[in-house]
């Protein structure tokens, strides 16, 4: 019995209850919960790996820019690829490869 009332004596204390009380306010209630917390923690990891993603794409351009300034035949390769020009007298054909865009079934 008495130490029943020892350790209901230490629960009732009001610098612990009062305690606690702030412990889960700043956990759940609070503007910059554990929850926000965690949210936030994934959005910038997110922002993160996409700053990386367009820093390397920036760089790969880069590369490119500097490679179709200096070299015609470069330059020639890319305009006959990527906007399918072509000299004067000359045929284009475009091959579609269908094949890729078929699941296995």
């Amino acid at each position: 019995m008495l130490m029943l009332k020892k350790i209901l004596n230490i629960l009732l204390n009001k610098y612990l209850i009062t305690t606690v009380a702030f412990v889960v306010w700043l956990f759940f209630f609070d503007s910059n919960n554990m929850i926000m917390q965690q949210d936030l923690k994934s959005k910038l990891n997110d922002l993160k790996e996409e700053k990386q993603f367009y820093l390397d794409e920036i760089r790969n351009d880069s590369i490119l820019t500097r490679q179709l300034l200096t070299d015609t035949a470069a330059l020639e390769k890319f305009a006959r690829e990527k906007y399918l020009m072509k000299k004067e007298g000359e045929d284009v054909f475009l091959m579609i490869d269908t094949t890729a865009d078929q699941h296995p079934q």
